[in-house]
């Protein structure tokens, strides 16, 4: 069943697909707070 290299939590969340999501989820909350911060101050 499982990969004898898997990396998984005590509660057993699967480390490596998180970071897969993670990776096409969009922006950060950081990435946005300085995308507006930016159009703000007219900043590019």
């Amino acid at each position: 069943m499982d990969q004898p290299n898997k990396k998984v939590t005590k509660t057993g969340t699967d480390i490596d697909e998180v970071k897969r999501q993670n990776a096409h989820s969009g922006l950060t909350y950081n990435q946005v707070k300085q995308m507006l911060g930016e159009q703000y101050t007219g900043k590019k």
